[in-house]
């Protein structure tokens, strides 16, 4: 490669996205990272790609809206230059509804979903009989289905990604000197390393846990029960997570607490009593002090810029977090939403 329009570091879900993002805009890119694509949060097994409750509109719920309405076609995309698939389908998600209380305000937030959604997904609330086979306990026979959630499995869609990248000549690298623009995509560490450059907490890690089971639900759509995600992947494993640990020792290994979401998944969905456990994971998410992703310029240095925070919905923003990212690197058009700035 004669010359590098971006240097992009940090080969997760965030990097590697952009640096599709601006390939597809016809820069040079070249990517970096010293351990190498999705060796952090990125090589995760959960991938639920699933929206906030339609109330209480912000800019972080509008941003999350369109990113998930345009990942159909970014996959689509990936999948088709790299010829390896990311496992992403819209499958929808199911709820379980607890009592009275909570039906009612479910109902109410259908109401929300249909004026902000676009007519594009819905939200309703359902009986547990007509909902399929693969469903959660639910105490009052209802469950909540939206149909705007989707699965993806992570470690595969980086792999996507980077396949994807180097059909277009793009390789990932241990280590290279910055050219063009740059983009620090660099994880949790690189929220801290960002922090005290600048004098200021802006974000650190959270870690997290999950596990694999050996159970095909197919195309069933997802489950959310008591925060616990429960989501079928397309190789016919079903992921559970995940677990939210702000103090931790290790960032990379698996306790009892894996264990625990274990027995709450099986206690959620009596279907999966006998499925073996195939994988634990476990990794630490990065997460902006503002909780909304860290987008934008970089201060104090010209031509560096930040894509950061992605902490549990990373994947669901990336598509959306590529395409404004792009768009202020390679055209410095700044469509990046004020809640997400580093000011």
């Amino acid at each position: 490669m004669a010359r590098v329009d971006v240097t992009v570091r940090g080969a997760g879900i965030f990097g590697l996205s952009i640096a599709w993002s601006c390939v597809q805009q016809g820069a040079r890119v070249r990517v970096v990272d010293p351990f190498g694509p999705a060796s952090g949060s990125s090589g995760g097994v959960v991938g639920a790609l699933a929206p906030h409750v339609p109330e209480n509109w912000n800019e972080k719920k509008a941003f999350q809206l369109d990113s998930l309405l345009m990942a159909g076609a970014f996959w689509q995309g990936v999948e088709a230059a790299g010829g390896v698939s990311a496992g992403y389908a819209r499958t929808g998600r199911l709820q379980p509804v607890a009592d009275e209380a909570a039906l009612t305000l479910a109902r109410a937030r259908a109401d929300g979903a249909a004026a902000l959604w676009r007519g594009q997904a819905v939200w309703e609330v359902i009986r547990a009989t007509d909902a399929g086979a693969f469903v959660p306990e639910t105490p009052t026979g209802w469950l909540i289905r939206d149909t705007l959630s989707a699965r993806l499995h992570p470690r595969q869609a980086c792999e996507a990604l980077v396949a994807a990248l180097e059909a277009r000549g793009v390789s990932i690298v241990a280590e290279a000197l910055d050219e063009g623009a740059v983009v620090w995509a660099t994880g949790w560490r690189g929220l801290l390393d960002l922090g005290e450059a600048l004098g200021r907490k802006v974000g650190d890690g959270v870690k997290g846990q999950a596990s694999l089971l050996a159970f095909d639900a197919g195309d069933a759509p997802q489950l959310f029960v008591d925060g616990l995600h429960l989501v079928p992947h397309a190789d016919g494993t079903l992921a559970v997570g995940s677990t939210s640990e702000r103090d931790f020792d290790a960032p990379d290994t698996t306790d009892g607490q894996c264990d625990a979401l274990i027995a709450r998944a099986r206690a959620a969905v009596p279907a999966l009593a006998q499925a073996e456990v195939v994988a634990r994971w476990a990794g630490v998410r990065p997460r902006a002090r503002s909780r909304a992703p860290l987008l934008g310029a970089r201060p104090g240095r010209p031509g560096h810029f930040v894509a950061n925070g992605g902490f549990k919905i990373g994947f669901g923003m990336a598509p959306k977090v590529a395409e404004v990212m792009a768009a202020l690197v390679l055209e410095d058009r700044d469509t990046i939403p004020e809640g997400f700035r580093l000011s």
